[in-house]
Formats: structure tokens, sequence, C-alpha cells
């Protein structure tokens, strides 16, 4: 057990996953159930790359000498503020002969699973990313455990769009889980212009919920209109609990937005016996429950962990099969 989930890595403190660790052990030596990674590109989670951005005022020289002494300091990509990481492609350079994870040397992949546990090594100093966006093209390497995820990139996508679609795939997932679980529902997407939200809201329409999505401005409006994905579209700051609730009514909610503070309106848009799904690192899981037991609301609150059996093929499959979700996408990372 000790070595499929990691322990051997942790340096401090001893006992902990992890993901729970202040250090890793990055090295490139790997034990008999580690995979070795060459890595190529790393995708930073969108909170943590927010509160990084807005810490160094946009200053991508700063924000990326920030991410190389995380990363130096901690073996691993865990933004010490936000408790969040990301996820990375590469191409496997060595497979231990007790992994199970069905990889092999010279395979193209993407980890599905965080940063925050990912042992993490960069040895190219970070010089071909501005610091601009959440997508870094990087040099060095990555180990996975026994009892990690990855998946092979699919051929017929860009390796940077299988990687932003890879970074979220466990939100569509579990959203079609839940809204199946529902007759006829109505799903309440806030962030629905972004990544997770924008596949989110695919997959509760091909569920067969009624979509509506909050965005924070007209220009997500107005892109989010031409993909087909949400039957209503409000413009409110996700921030205000009344302003939401005054929006929409669903029997699910889903927060998909990279700022904190939007666990109360989730809540209060939330019919009684609805359920709240939380997609985003910058949630308050504290304020949370607080919140809801102050309002007397009858929800059932989720944690989106990342990882439903089959939520890349499911992410992938849908934005073979939304051609205007691929469309955002690609802006987004035309963009970046």
């Amino acid at each position: 057990m000790a070595g499929s989930v990691g322990l051997q890595r942790v340096i401090e403190p001893p006992g902990v996953l992890p993901q729970a660790a202040w250090r890793l052990d990055a090295s490139p030596e790997i034990g008999p159930d580690e995979v070795r990674i060459r890595v190529r590109r790393l995708n930073l989670d969108a909170a943590s790359f927010r509160q990084l951005a807005e810490k160094h005022g946009g200053d991508g020289a700063k924000v990326r000498a920030e991410v190389l002494d995380i990363v130096a300091t901690r073996g691993k990509m865990h933004n010490p503020v936000t408790g969040s990481g990301g996820m990375l492609i590469g191409v496997v350079e060595e497979v231990g002969p007790e992994s199970p994870l069905g990889v092999e040397p010279g395979d193209r992949v993407a980890t599905l699973v965080s940063l925050t546990l990912t042992p993490l090594r960069i040895t190219d100093d970070l010089r071909d990313w501005d610091g601009l966006s959440e997508q870094v093209p990087a040099d060095g390497t990555a180990i996975l455990f026994g009892r990690s995820i990855v998946g092979v990139l699919p051929g017929d996508l860009p390796a940077e769009l299988a990687l932003a679609v890879y970074d979220v795939c466990g939100a569509p997932a579990l959203v079609d889980r839940v809204a199946r679980q529902y007759r006829d529902p109505t799903v309440l997407v806030l962030g629905g212009a972004g990544k997770s939200g924008s596949l989110s809201l695919a997959a509760a329409k091909r569920a067969g919920a009624r979509t509506t999505a909050i965005v924070v401005s007209e220009a997500e409006r107005d892109a989010l209109a031409g993909a087909g994905v949400a039957d209503e579209i409000a413009i409110a700051d996700a921030r205000n609990p009344v302003e939401v609730a005054e929006k929409a009514q669903a029997d699910i909610t889903v927060v998909c937005v990279d700022v904190p503070g939007c666990e109360h309106g989730a809540i209060l848009a939330t019919k009684p016996g609805g359920t709240v799904i939380f997609f985003s690192m910058a949630t308050s899981f504290p304020a949370a429950a607080l919140g809801a037991e102050g309002l007397a609301a009858d929800v059932t609150m989720l944690v989106g962990n990342g990882y439903v059996p089959g939520h890349a093929a499911f992410a992938v499959d849908l934005l073979r099969t939304t051609p205007a979700v691929r469309a955002l996408f690609e802006k987004r990372i035309a963009g970046d």
C-alpha cells in the first residue's frame, strides 16, 4: 500500500499522503510501481493562476518566478494560498516493472491527478512561459504512483486542447451522474462560460436537463449563447447571493467560478431537496456548510473531487460532439 499511494515520496511531515505533504521528493529515479514522465506542459488550475496573477499585478515575470519557487521548495506545484495546483501533459520516459497504469515509454499522456500530489521537477526555468496564461510550456520530470490516474492523449486533438479538457473532465461527468438522478431536472451553472462550466452545461443538456448559466459580462454571455448548451443566460455577480437567487432557481446548481465568495448564492439558488456541486478550488467549505445551516437550506452539497470513472473519455466525447463548446475552448487557448 505504501508505494501505491506515494508515501515513500513524502519528506515532510512524515506519515501524511502526498497531497497533504508540505514537501515531496521529486527525484527522477523511480520505484517499482512508479512512472516517470518528461513534462511538456503544465496547466495551472484557474483559482491558483488567478491568485498569483492578482498578487503580482499581472506581472508575468513575477508569476513565473513564484511558480518556480513553489515547485523548488515543495517538490510539487501546490499553491500554498489556494491549496490547488493543476495538471500536466508529457511523454512517458520510464515505467516501473510493478506499475499498474498500463502506459509504455513514448506514450503522450495527461496526468488526471492534481499537481498538488505529483512530484515535479522543473529543469528549464520555464523560459518559454511569459507568466500570463494558465498553460505553461515546461521541461522537467514528474512521477506517478500506482494509484495515480493517467490518460493517453487522443490522437485527433491538439495537445493544448486535450490538456484544457482533461483539466476539468471531472465536472461534466459528475453533473451527468447527478442530473440523471432527477426527473426533468433544472441545472444552473455559475461560471457557465468557462472550461468546466461550458462542459457541465453540455453534460446537463445531454442528460435531458433544462439549463441556465450565470456569467459575469455581456462578452461571456454572447460567447456562450452561440454554443447552444444554455437555455437561459443571465449576467450576475456570483458573489452576490440575492442577485444570483433572483436570476434562477434550480434542482442542481454547479459552481465553476474561480473566485471566492460564491457559496451562499449557489445555496440560495437551489430548490429544497436539490443538490449543489462545488467545482471551484476557491470554495470555502466551512462557508458552504455553515451558510446552508444558517439559511435552513435543505440541500445536498457535493465536493467535485475531479474523479468519476470514465470521466476523461466522457469529456472528450462531449467536446467532439459539441462543436460550439470546442470552439469556446479553442478561443480560450488562443487567448492564452
